[in-house]
């Protein structure tokens, strides 16, 4: 599962779950379409309240198992302390260029949490650099790599309730999106836990994972949805190809 491999899409989450939470459904839909994906996680969720890192590491990969993802791995950079240095970027450059994704999707721009919209950002400007030829970055073997960009960078809506720029109706893979993070045993609602409760550990919030999924949903006329942000315009050249 760990194995880097060019993909179509890179999935992007600074929190194990995060891609789970904000667009998994997507990339299911996607992967239905005949579209590769894989998973990065920034960090380990270290200062989450349950769970360890290491049982995270386990969700995730069983999780990533479920979604038919063609790789996780992660960054191990510092939960709560992510930080837009040299080297941050430049690892990050490195796994999209090996991967070659032609779409990203990261975190939220604006959130609850901190960490979601300096990913965005993160993510983002990496996305960017990546494409620069005088910026040199060698792949797991060492050997150097060529420069990469890919098209678009769209950013999932995570726990506010931003209005959307494009809603991807995930009707037909939502159970497999609830399977996803009900993988997360460790963090989201388990009635067999004995760990502390949290605001994301209840019933209550994975009825509002569906709910939010229904608001969005309802923007395109489908059962469930989830929504993205976009940095910049999609170029439309036939007005039907939005209908």
């Amino acid at each position: 599962m760990d194995r880097l491999s060019p993909i179509d899409i890179l999935a992007v989450g600074v929190h194990p779950d995060d891609v789970e939470l904000g667009c998994i459904g997507t990339c299911v839909k996607q992967k239905s379409l005949g579209n590769s994906f894989g998973i990065l996680d920034l960090t380990r969720g270290e200062l989450g309240t349950r769970g360890t890192p290491e049982i995270r590491k386990q969700e995730a990969h069983a999780a990533a198992s479920l979604s038919g993802a063609s790789f996780r791995v992660n960054l191990n950079l510092s939960d709560g302390f992510l930080e837009h240095t040299r080297d941050s970027l430049l690892q990050l450059i490195s796994i999209i260029r090996s991967t070659q994704p032609r779409i990203i999707l990261a975190n939220a721009i604006q959130d609850r949490h901190p960490d979601h919209g300096k990913a965005a950002s993160f993510t983002s400007e990496a996305a960017y650099l990546s494409g620069l030829e005088k910026i040199k970055t060698t792949d797991a073997e060492g050997l150097e790599q060529s420069a990469f960009r890919p098209a678009k960078v769209y950013h999932y809506i995570q726990d506010y309730n931003l209005v959307p720029d494009l809603v991807v109706d995930v009707t037909a893979q939502f159970n497999v999106k609830i399977d996803c993070i009900t993988a997360f045993k460790s963090q989201f609602y388990d009635p067999k836990s004995n760990e502390k409760a949290t605001p994301i550990s209840s019933q209550a919030f994975l009825d509002f994972v569906k709910a939010k999924a229904r608001v969005y949903g309802r923007h395109v006329g489908a059962e469930y949805g989830e929504g993205f942000t976009l940095p910049t315009p999609i170029r439309v050249n036939n007005l039907f190809d939005t209908v």
